[in-house]
């Protein structure tokens, strides 16, 4: 019998983000840690229904991770809580605003799916977002156009540019 999910262990979540903070504190050689403002607020967040945390342990592990590394002099801000819930929140809303998307296809797929979407959320373009997604491949071609590529790759889901800047 499988064990309950994050979602069904919700006491389980203030321990485990100590343990993510003391883990890529060892691992980056440098204190991080929460204000105390941004620690109730992602807490409360996380510890709430709103909080689905389909990806168990491991999804709450990247979002403490993307905190530590958007965190200035290794302090995690309410402003950077804030905007990880915000990522937190879209992604789910994808899945469900959209089962048939999530529905159809394989969690590799999914997966790259909502990296591509937190990209293009906290990116000011299309152009900027395709850079920082292809910026290994499009060392390799004479004329990138990371737009175009992006956009191909947003319309295979039914998704544009407009469609994810908009929340809708």
């Amino acid at each position: 019998m499988p064990s309950p999910g994050l979602a069904q262990r919700r006491e389980d979540i203030a321990p485990n983000v100590e343990y993510e903070l003391r883990r890529l504190a060892n691992e980056r050689q440098t204190q991080i840690r929460f204000d105390k403002d941004a620690r109730e607020r992602y807490l409360a967040f996380a510890c709430s229904p709103q909080a689905q945390w389909r990806g168990n342990f491991r999804e709450l592990g990247s979002s403490v991770a993307r905190m530590a590394t958007l965190a200035e002099q290794g302090r995690i801000t309410l402003a950077v809580a804030e905007e990880e819930i915000m990522l937190l929140k879209e992604s789910w809303q994808l899945t469900t605003s959209s089962p048939d998307i999530a529905m159809e296809i394989d969690l590799f797929d999914r997966r790259q799916l909502e990296t591509v979407l937190e990209v293009c959320q906290r990116s000011a373009s299309l152009s900027e977002a395709g850079r920082e997604l292809f910026a290994v491949s499009r060392q390799k071609k004479a004329n990138p156009n990371d737009a175009d590529r992006l956009r191909k790759y947003l319309a295979r889901f039914g998704l544009s540019w407009e469609l994810i800047r908009s929340g809708t």
